[in-house]
């Protein structure tokens, strides 16, 4: 298990002596056989600025970092894969923060990259070699072209061919889940926000959130264009926006008008869950699906990161409950990092948290953070750490009924939300 690292150029390449090590939390920790696969088609490797990489001579079990000059190595993993540790390494300037991504460890061995990480999902549909570009820019084409005014689909242009998102190039295919962006604002203050963050945060957002409140119509024809298929899905709540439940209003009246037109496919929304009747009024006109995001079951921890306006941790569970209560097929967006998500005390907190909703999903994401930033910002740990693959394992024991997954699903048959007096399209 040899580290690899790059050199100053980005070229990648792996030590002849030395072999990887990888970190949990602010530890340097050597990486074991079982957390290894080979690194998976759709991954993509890159330099970390400002660090050098740490090594291990295998005869004297001694750490050593590279010379300045050398950078760690991390890999970004394609949907469906849960990292199990981070790069190992060191900062040559401690206050540099790392670009908002989800840094996975990577060694040489038998002739090949190996990441740590686990496969947690079918990555199938979210592989973006599966995604035609020739055929997104097609669909942009025709569906601008079509709805010449509707400025939702101007946007999610730019999301699908100038950030090549694949929920957003869902929508110009018409397959899968497709996006339904809805809301400029949001009720959270969100440290690793991907789409807004204060200027003296030293983040840069990778994308840039909308910034007009959609009409009814307007959502009415996306939502419409896409749920065409018995397996489609249009979710609100996409990168590029805030919290789309402080937008409830619309969506509401956008729901009931296309369930009264077709009841093909299925509705989601996720949300942090905040807004609690907001939420309830959401539900209650029709909603068939719900990923909730959330980062840990512990007030302080959830706090420190999200900074809730006006919610608290006890509504988002409240809204949870409810919408398992009328039928909703519930899941939370599970945002992991190694050395805090698999601390003991988080691990029970969560299979507590997950039994008292009803919870049916845990989608497991890689949270996309500069790792020294998080850990100042958190609670410190109360217990011992198990390791992400433990933590994975406790959940599948002690959740059995509990889908582990990564982004998504369709419910089954029998988990399927009635849809009374709505007519096929």
């Amino acid at each position: 298990m040899y580290l690899v690292y790059a050199d100053g150029q980005g070229n990648v390449y792996d030590h002849p002596e030395l072999y990887g090590l990888a970190r949990s939390g602010d530890m340097i920790v050597e990486m074991l056989e079982e957390e290894l696969i080979p690194l998976p088609e759709g991954a993509t490797l890159v330099g970390l600025p400002h660090t050098r990489a740490v090594g291990m001579d295998p005869k004297t079990g001694q750490m050593m970092p590279l010379p300045e000059g050398s950078q760690a190595v991390g890999a970004l993993m394609p949907q469906g894969y849960t990292r199990l540790c981070l790069p190992g390494y060191v900062k040559t300037d401690k206050t540099y923060k790392l670009p908002l991504f989800g840094y996975s460890a990577v060694v040489w061995k038998d002739g090949g990259f190996y990441v740590g990480a686990e496969l947690t999902d079918d990555p199938e549909q979210w592989n973006p070699l599966n995604c035609d570009r020739e055929e997104v820019q097609k669909g942009v084409g025709s569906l601008t072209a079509k709805y010449p005014e509707n400025r939702l689909f101007v946007h999610l242009s730019n999301c699908a061919l100038g950030y090549e998102c694949l929920t957003s190039s869902n929508t110009f295919l018409g397959r899968w889940e497709g996006a339904v962006p809805v809301s400029y604002s949001c009720n959270a203050g969100c440290f690793g926000c991907i789409s807004e963050q204060p200027d003296d945060s030293g983040f840069v957002s990778p994308q840039t959130r909308m910034n007009f409140k959609p009409r009814v119509d307007e959502l009415v024809e996306v939502m419409l264009e896409h749920l065409k298929t018995p397996q489609s899905i249009v979710s609100f709540g996409q990168g590029c926006e805030g919290e789309p439940s402080t937008q409830a209003k619309i969506i509401i009246e956008a729901m009931r008008e296309v369930r009264s037109i077709t009841d093909m496919g299925y509705i989601n929304i996720n949300t942090n869950a905040g807004l609690s009747d907001h939420i309830r009024g959401i539900v209650d006109a029709g909603l068939d699906l719900m990923r909730v995001s959330t980062i840990s079951a512990l007030d302080d921890h959830y706090n420190a990161y999200y900074k809730p306006r006006g919610y608290t941790l006890a509504n988002v569970e409240k809204s949870l409950k409810y919408a398992g209560s009328q039928g909703v097929y519930t899941s939370i967006n599970y945002l992991i990092f190694p050395g805090v998500t698999d601390r003991e005390e988080e691990i029970e907190a969560m299979v507590e948290f997950v039994k008292r909703t009803d919870l049916k999903l845990i989608q497991m994401r890689n949270l996309n953070i500069d790792p020294e930033s998080y850990l100042e910002l958190i609670p410190p740990a109360q217990g011992e750490i198990l390791g992400m693959k433990t933590m994975l394992d406790i959940f599948r024991e002690e959740l059995p009924g509990v889908v582990i997954g990564s982004f998504t699903h369709v419910p089954p048959p029998a988990l399927t939300r009635a849809k009374p007096g709505r007519v096929h399209s």
